[in-house]
C-alpha cells in the first residue's frame, strides 16, 4: 500500500526575505541589485547562547531556522520520534567553516584549527542539527546532489512516508555558498554571470547570480495528518531522479536527462502531462542550462504547455538549497492562487522553443498540480510533482 503525503509545515530562510511571508512578498517585488545574499541574518532567536551559534555553520544556522518555523506552523505532531525523519540537501555543505580553518591553519598552524571544523564543515550537519534540536530518530540524512540536492532530498522523504517506513520527514535544503574561493571557483568556470544579472530564459542570459538560504517542508502520511486536524499545505504527489551520464557541468543536448525526470515524475504521480498547470523551472540564468531545460519542457508538453516561471531572477541559484526554496514558492503559489512572474525577463530568445513563460508580473491561478525541476552539475537531475490539499 502506498500512502498519501501531506505538506503540513513549510518554513523558509530566504534571500528576499526570513520567513515564508516575507519571501512571497520577496518574489513578487522588484528585481533586485547585487549579490542575493540574506541580509540582516540574525541567529541569535535560534540557540541558547553566542557560543552556540558560532558552532553552527551558517548553513546549519539557515536550516535550523526554517525547521523551526515549519515546526510551528505544523502543531503537535504526537508523532513516535522513531518515525519522525529528517532529510536536508546540500551541494557544498560548511564551506565557509572549511575555507576560514583552512587561513587559519596556513597563517597560524596545526594547533589554532578549530575542534569544531569536521562537525560544522560536514555536509550533513544540517540535517543532524535539525534531528538533535527536536528528539527526531528517524531516519536523518543529507542529499549531496550539487543543484538539485533539495529536490532530491523532498522525494526522498516522501519515499519514507510513502513506504510506511516515516509518519513524520522534516526536508528540504540548505547553503551558504559566499566564500572567495567559492565565488572565484564558479566565477573562474564561467558559471557566473559577468554582467551581474539574473535573467532566466533571456537571451542576455550569460551565467546565474549566487544565492543562499533554506526551506525545510513537514511532510506527513495523509490519513494522520486528517485525524488529528492539521492545515493541509499541500500533497506530494510525486518524484523522480535520473542521470545525464554526458558531462560533469553540462547538460545532456536537448535535456534527454531532464525529460525522463519530468516523465518518471509524472508516472509515478500517476498524471498526464496536460494535467500540469505549472512548472517551476530550474531556469538558473546560464546558456546552455535555459536551452536544454526549455527544449525539455516542450518535448514532454508540446505546443500548449503549462504555465512556466523560474524565481532565480529574485533569488539568485542557492545550489543544493534552490529545489527547496522552489518548493516553498510553489506551495505558497497555491495559497495565494499566483504564479510569480520570471523577474529580470526582458528579451526573448528566437533559439528557444515557445514556452508560456510568466512574466511581467504575478498570473492568476486555479491551484493545480504544478512541477519543479532541479538539475545539478554531475548531470543529477530531480523533479517532484506537488498538489493542492485537497
Amino acid at each position: 500500500m502506498r500512502h498519501r503525503v501531506a505538506i503540513t509545515g513549510l518554513g523558509v530562510v530566504g534571500p528576499c526575505g526570513i520567513g515564508r511571508s516575507a519571501f512571497w512578498n520577496g518574489l513578487l517585488g522588484p528585481l533586485p541589485e547585487g549579490e542575493r545574499r540574506v541580509d540582516g541574518w540574525d541567529p541569535s532567536p535560534y540557540f541558547a547562547n553566542p557560543k552556540e551559534a558560532r558552532r553552527a555553520d551558517l548553513f546549519t544556522q539557515f536550516a535550523l531556522a526554517a525547521a523551526a518555523e515549519a515546526a510551528e506552523e505544523a502543531g503537535d505532531l504526537g508523532a513516535d520520534p522513531a518515525r519522525i525523519g529528517t532529510l536536508i540537501g546540500t551541494g557544498i555543505g560548511g564551506i565557509s567553516t572549511n575555507e576560514e580553518q583552512i587561513v587559519i591553519r596556513h597563517e597560524r598552524g596545526d594547533r589554532r584549527v578549530s575542534p569544531f571544523l569536521v562537525p560544522m564543515m560536514m555536509p550533513n550537519a544540517a540535517a543532524a542539527a535539525v534531528s538533535m534540536r527536536h528528539g527526531f530518530q528517524g531516519p536523518c540524512e543529507a542529499t549531496v546532489t550539487a543543484c538539485a540536492a533539495g529536490t532530491h532530498s523532498i522525494g526522498n522523504a516522501m519515499r519514507l512516508i510513502a513506504s510506511g517506513r516515516c509518519d513524520v520527514v522534516f526536508t528540504g535544503g540548505s547553503e551558504a555558498p559566499f566564500t572567495p574561493t567559492s565565488l572565484a571557483g564558479f566565477g573562474n568556470m564561467t558559471a557566473l554571470s559577468r554582467t551581474g544579472i539574473s535573467v532566466p530564459f533571456d537571451i542576455r542570459r550569460d551565467g546565474f547570480m549566487m544565492g543562499e538560504g533554506a526551506s525545510v517542508l513537514v511532510l506527513e502520511e495523509w490519513e494522520r495528518a486528517v485525524s488529528r486536524g492539521a492545515r493541509i499545505l499541500g500533497e506530494l504527489l510525486g518524484a523522480a531522479s535520473t542521470a545525464d551520464a554526458h558531462h560533469i557541468t553540462a547538460p545532456s543536448p536537448g535535456g534527454n536527462g531532464a525529460v525522463r525526470s519530468m516523465e518518471l515524475a509524472l508516472e509515478d504521480a500517476g498524471l498526464a502531462p496536460s494535467d500540469i498547470t505549472q512548472v517551476n523551472a530550474h531556469g538558473t540564468s546560464t546558456p546552455l542550462n535555459d536551452e536544454a531545460e526549455a527544449h525539455a519542457m516542450a518535448k514532454v508538453f508540446g505546443e500548449s504547455g503549462p504555465a512556466v516561471t523560474s524565481i532565480k531572477g529574485i533569488t539568485g541559484h542557492s545550489l543544493g538549497a534552490a529545489g527547496a526554496l522552489e518548493a516553498a514558492a510553489v506551495l505558497l503559489s497555491i495559497e495565494h492562487q499566483l504564479i510569480p512572474p520570471t523577474t529580470g525577463f526582458e528579451q526573448p530568445d528566437p533559439q528557444l522553443p515557445d514556452i508560456d513563460l510568466v512574466v511581467g508580473g504575478p498570473r492568476q491561478w486555479t491551484p493545480g498540480p504544478a512541477m519543479s525541476n532541479s538539475f545539478g552539475f554531475g548531470g543529477h537531475n530531480g523533479t517532484i510533482i506537488i498538489g493542492p490539499g485537497v
